[in-house]
């Protein structure tokens, strides 16, 4: 009976071993850690200026998809996270300049890629229109027309997309996403762009107000790092992919209460250097 004990105990010990040996996570290359931590950790931007991306709990702490997405990156790599915080995703994009963080999280859009390396899409949201209940304007494709106003967040994936398509309509510009409804009534435009839950929030938040039905663009969130880190860049794509087929990034978004996201496809991994 002792040995039979003394078996079975040395098999479920040999059998957690093999689990846990299956479970680690391999050491990510030497040069992607370096690219990626060059000061010893790694600094992730979280902008606040997309909901959907990244908020505050209770305790004024940050939350979110991309915040559970630094964590876990700099968990792989073997090195601390410092959370460099922004409250609009052009200030996110500014901060490439000054050299102020190693991994961000914002739309894909070919201005920025000027100065960054993308990931594919990790997740897909739509930008929507909200206007006055009583506007004339019923359809997406009535807004581009001479005279109207459409207010946009500066610097905003919607903004560099719309600064492309709209012949007619003029944008105006409020510093945060945040704040473009509420630039809209104060100013009495005749639109607000946005991302669509900020818009349905704005709509519940402030009376006579309307949604447009369906989309004026899909925005594409992405991970992102300066240029010149290649094999950094290559890293962090392969981990996009991997995130999206193990479901880390549909349990996040079901941790944190968000919908209207949706994870977006897997592509095939891009090699490792």
């Amino acid at each position: 009976m002792r040995r039979a004990t003394v078996w079975r105990a040395g098999f479920l010990m040999l059998a957690a071993g093999l689990f846990a040996a299956c479970a680690a996570v391999p050491p990510a290359p030497t040069l992607a850690v370096a690219q990626l931590a060059p000061s010893g950790k790694l600094r992730a931007a979280i902008n606040y200026g997309n909901p959907i991306l990244a908020t505050r709990d209770a305790n004024g702490e940050p939350r979110g998809v991309s915040v559970d997405l630094a964590r876990e990156l700099a968990r792989r790599l073997g090195v601390p996270v410092e959370l460099v915080i922004y409250t609009a995703a052009g200030k996110v994009v500014a901060g490439i300049q000054a050299g102020a963080w190693d991994v961000g999280f914002f739309a894909i859009d070919p201005v920025r890629a000027v100065d960054t390396d993308f990931s594919a899409a990790y997740l897909l949201i739509e930008g929507a229109y909200l206007v006055p209940a009583d506007s004339s304007i019923r359809r997406n494709e009535d807004v581009d027309r001479d005279g109207v106003r459409v207010a946009v967040g500066r610097g905003s994936a919607y903004d560099l997309y719309l600064t492309r398509e709209l012949k007619q309509a003029k944008l105006l510009r409020a510093p945060t996403s945040q704040a473009v409804t509420d630039m809209m009534v104060a100013q009495k435009l005749d639109v607000a762009a946005g991302v669509k839950q900020q818009m349905q929030a704005d709509a519940g938040r402030l009376p006579g107000l309307r949604l447009i039905d369906g989309r004026f663009m899909e925005i594409r969130q992405a991970m992102a790092v300066p240029k010149g880190r290649g094999a950094g860049a290559s890293y962090v794509a392969a981990f996009v992919e991997e995130m999206k087929d193990s479901g880390f990034i549909a349990d996040a978004l079901r941790r944190h209460g968000i919908e209207g996201a949706v994870v977006a496809n897997p592509v095939a991994e891009p090699a490792r250097q």
